[in-house]
């Protein structure tokens, strides 16, 4: 099975020959699962012909807000709806679960609650599940036919699926803490409140589920569904 990355950011360039690119967290998190992969870089402007270039589709992180002017997000949000239509199956991560809600009709904002980074529990569906998060930007208004699936009081839409379609999560599945070891020195300084970079540097050692979220989308990609 084929999977279509669609780029919508970089790592930072520090850190990136020991974690490689989004693409290459991507790869490695659904490793030994069967799939094949391609990635385009719609930030830059490449876009693949249309949602039959790959058998299901991934959308990455970025640094970018999905609510910002720039020239890549209509047709994002366009080929968005497009594999929809065609029925292939979509996921998105972070910028992706993003997009996808607001591409479908939800509405994307920064937040005035302020920064979710480091190590961060929800409740996915009554059982608790521990994610690396780095966002400010939030989803505020559900669009038609999502469902919550995982929530906690800082994030209420903390992940979405559109039953046998799309599944979208706002934590990063595929941030080990070395990636967030790195953003923390080369995106948190004077953005993040320094209390939370202390705290998401305290909790690099503990454990997160990022296994039991590359089982899930793998299974999603397979078989449309997370159970």
């Amino acid at each position: 099975m084929k999977i279509g990355i669609l780029q919508t950011g970089h790592a930072p360039a520090d850190i990136r020959p020991e974690t490689g690119d989004y693409p290459d967290m991507f790869e490695h998190l659904l490793a030994g699962q069967g799939f094949d992969f391609e990635t385009w870089v719609v930030e830059d402007g490449a876009f693949p012909d249309g949602p039959g270039a790959a058998d299901g589709w991934l959308i990455t992180g970025s640094r970018h807000g999905a609510y910002e002017d720039h020239d890549w997000i209509p047709p994002l949000e366009a080929l968005i709806r497009e594999i929809r239509a065609a029925g292939k199956p979509l996921v998105g991560i972070c910028f992706g679960h993003q997009i996808i809600a607001q591409a479908l009709g939800g509405r994307v904002e920064k937040f005035a609650g302020g920064w979710a980074v480091g190590r961060t529990v929800y409740d996915w569906q009554g059982a608790p599940v521990a994610l690396n998060a780095w966002h400010q930007d939030q989803i505020v208004a559900l669009p038609e036919g999502a469902e919550v699936i995982a929530s906690n009081p800082f994030c209420a839409y903390a992940a979405l699926v559109w039953p046998g379609e799309i599944f979208t999560v706002q934590p990063h599945p595929e941030f080990g803490a070395q990636v967030i070891d790195g953003l923390i020195r080369t995106r948190g300084k004077g953005v993040v409140p320094e209390d939370q970079l202390d705290a998401a540097r305290d909790a690099l050692p503990a454990p997160t589920d990022n296994a039991k979220l590359g089982q899930m989308i793998a299974r999603f990609f397979r078989e449309r569904s997370l159970e």
